[in-house]
C-alpha cells in the first residue's frame, strides 16, 4: 500500500511532547540531581586545587573541568560515568510503556505514521540531553568566573563548545540503545536491565576484555619487537569499540590542550615538537575527528537498528 503524505509529519509535535514529560517526570528529576550534585562536588575540589596556579595555566577554565581532587574524580569522569544512565532513563520505555498502556494503537491511529513517532521520541531525548548539558556547561562557567576571578579566553571556550558537542554525541549513543532495547522487549524492566548491563560491560569490565583479548590474537614475542607494536594497535583498535573510550579519548584531546596524540607515537614523530606547548584548536579538532565520527555513527546505525525493529513490530488495539 503506498504511503500518502509526508512519513514524518507529525514529528515536532511528538518530540516536544515527549520533552514536556520529561521535564515533568519525577524520575528525571532524581537523575539530573545526581548528576548537579556530583557535578558541583567535583567542581568545588577542583577549584581549590588550581586556584594555587593562577597566572600560571593559560586554560585554567578547562581544568576545573579536568582536575580531581582525592576521593573525588574530576567533573569529566562523572559525566563519561553519568551520562549513559540519565540516557537510559529517559528512553528504556518510549515504545514498549506505549504498548503496556494500551496507548500505541491510538496513537498510530492518528494521521502519523512510525517513522513520526520513532523520530520524535528521540528527537525529543536529545532536546532533553541537549538543554541539560547546555544548562550544566553554563553553570560551570559562571562558577568558574565567581570563584576564579577571570573570564574564558576564546580558546576556552571554543573547546568547551566542542566539548558539548562531544557530551551530546555521547549521550545520543546511549539513548538510542536504550530505545533500541524498548523496540526488542516489551517489558519496560527487561529492557532497562539489558541497557544497564551493556553499560556496565563497557564501563568496568571492557578493559579486562580487551586485556584478554589482546593477548589471545596478537602474542608478544620478546625477540621481535614489531609484534609490541601490533599488540599495542590492536588493544586501541579493540578498547575504541566502547563508547566511553571514544568519549574519554575526545575529552583528553579537548580538555588537555597538551594532548599531541590519541595513539601509538614513534620517536621521530616527535621531531620538531616542542614538549608542552598546546595545540591550536583546529589541530586538537582534527585529532578527534574520528572519535567523535565513530560516536555520531555508532547513534545512527543504533537508531537504525532500532528503526527496522520497530518497523517490523505487528500493532494490535
Amino acid at each position: 500500500m503506498r504511503r500518502k503524505g509526508f512519513a514524518l509529519a507529525g514529528m515536532s509535535t511528538i518530540a516536544w511532547k515527549e520533552a514536556a514529560d520529561h521535564f515533568s517526570s519525577a524520575r528525571f528529576h532524581f537523575v539530573m540531581l545526581l548528576v548537579l550534585l556530583t557535578a558541583f562536588g567535583s567542581v568545588y575540589g577542583a577549584i581549590g586545587e588550581i586556584k594555587n596556579t593562577i597566572g600560571q595555566d593559560p586554560f585554567l577554565f578547562l581544568r576545573l573541568l579536568t582536575t580531581a581532587k582525592q576521593p573525588v574524580p574530576s567533573f569529566v569522569a562523572f559525566l563519561g560515568f553519568l551520562l549513559p544512565l540519565v540516557s537510559i532513563a529517559l528512553a528504556f520505555d518510549s515504545i514498549n510503556g506505549e504498548y503496556s498502556r494500551r496507548t500505541m494503537s491510538r496513537i498510530l491511529a492518528q494521521p502519523i505514521y512510525r517513522d513520526a513517532l520513532l523520530f520524535g521520541k528521540f528527537l525529543g531525548g536529545m532536546i532533553v540531553l541537549a538543554l541539560c548539558l547546555l544548562t550544566l556547561w553554563l553553570l560551570m562557567t559562571g562558577l568558574g568566573i565567581l570563584t576564579l576571578g577571570l573570564p574564558p579566553s576564546g580558546p576556552e571556550i571554543a573547546r568547551g563548545l566542542a566539548f558539548l558537542v562531544a557530551c551530546l554525541a555521547y549521550a545520543g549513543v546511549w539513548l538510542a540503545l536504550a530505545l533500541l532495547f524498548s523496540t526488542i522487549f516489551r517489558q519496560a524492566a527487561t529492557s532497562a536491565l539489558a541497557a544497564l548491563a551493556l553499560w556496565l560491560i563497557f564501563a568496568i569490565f571492557w578493559g579486562m576484555i580487551v586485556h584478554a583479548l589482546t593477548i589471545a590474537l596478537a602474542p608478544i614475542d620478546p625477540t621481535n619487537p614489531m609484534t609490541l607494536v601490533n599488540a599495542v594497535e590492536m588493544q586501541s583498535a579493540l578498547a575504541r569499540i566502547s563508547p566511553n573510550t571514544l568519549f574519554s579519548e575526545t575529552a583528553q584531546a579537548l580538555l588537555s590542550p597538551q594532548t599531541r596524540s590519541l595513539g601509538l607515537v614513534f620517536m621521530d614523530q616527535m621531531e620538531g615538537a616542542i614538549p608542552g606547548a598546546p595545540l591550536p584548536f583546529s589541530q586538537s579538532a582534527l585529532l578527534i575527528w574520528p572519535q567523535l565520527s565513530g560516536m555520531v555513527a555508532a547513534m545512527l546505525l543504533i537508531f537504525t537498528g532500532a528503526y527496522v525493529t520497530f518497523q517490523r513490530q505487528e500493532v494490535r488495539a
